[in-house]
């Protein structure tokens, strides 16, 4: 489990990605899955943090954190990501919904 503080950040400005999610019953691998892409994310060009909390009635917010949008749309179009997205859609998330945030301020 990771250290249980939020992401360590640089100065504004740079990008949040906001994803809020309802999950399906059941894990359906959905833990290991996730486990395993946090390391293609941060080794990504431009990836600053990441912050995470899902609640007992499957309610989840993660918000990544990004340099700019170029790293964003880089991150986007990785391979091993576009396949988890696609999985996602079909199998854990009965909603979902991502909004791309300018933070100037912290």
């Amino acid at each position: 489990m990771a250290d249980l503080a939020p992401a360590s950040l640089p100065a504004p400005p740079y990008y949040a990605v906001v994803f809020t999610s309802v999950r399906t019953a059941g894990d359906n691998g959905y833990g290991g899955r996730t486990e395993q892409m946090l390391k293609p994310a941060a080794d990504q060009p431009g990836f600053l943090g990441v912050d995470s909390a899902r609640g007992e009635d499957g309610l989840g917010i993660t918000v990544s954190y990004w340099r700019d949008e170029e790293s964003i749309a880089a991150w986007r179009a990785h391979a091993q990501h576009a396949l988890t997205r696609a999985h996602g859609r079909e199998h854990w998330y009965a909603s979902f919904a991502v909004h791309v945030a300018k933070v100037e301020r912290a």
